[in-house]
């Protein structure tokens, strides 16, 4: 079992940069793909990021340029830094943890998830 929490969100204004964290504890994050998600209001939760066991990354065409996922494994936790923030980047922000490489811009692909962090964008 693995447990996330998610933390770094916040009220910005448009422009601004937030770096999102996800701590991890029971399991090393090293032994799983993370992946990223968000989910607007109204809207369904979509990939955003993603980092696999060699740590090659792989982002939503919309976040490119701007977002970046890391991890620091002595920590056991994986950053989000989002830059350029834009008002339809409004969102809770979900961190997973999986191994489906096949399904990794998919939430089945994960088998453990946070409980999100909120991030509002105001222009």
């Amino acid at each position: 079992q693995v447990q996330l929490v998610e933390s770094g969100g916040g009220l910005v204004q448009a422009g601004d940069s937030l770096r999102l964290s996800c701590a991890a504890s029971g399991r090393t994050l090293s032994r799983y793909m993370m992946g990223w998600f968000r989910q607007a209001p109204g809207k369904e939760r979509e990939f955003v990021a993603v980092m696999d066991w060699s740590d090659s990354t792989d982002y939503a065409d919309s976040v490119k340029g701007r977002f970046t996922i890391s991890r620091d494994n002595a920590k056991n936790t994986v950053y989000l830094q989002v830059n350029s923030l834009k008002v339809e980047d409004t969102a809770v922000y979900y961190c997973a943890a999986g191994s489906a490489y096949g399904f990794r811009y998919r939430e089945i692909g994960y088998a453990y998830w946070g409980q999100g962090t909120q991030v509002t964008v105001s222009s």
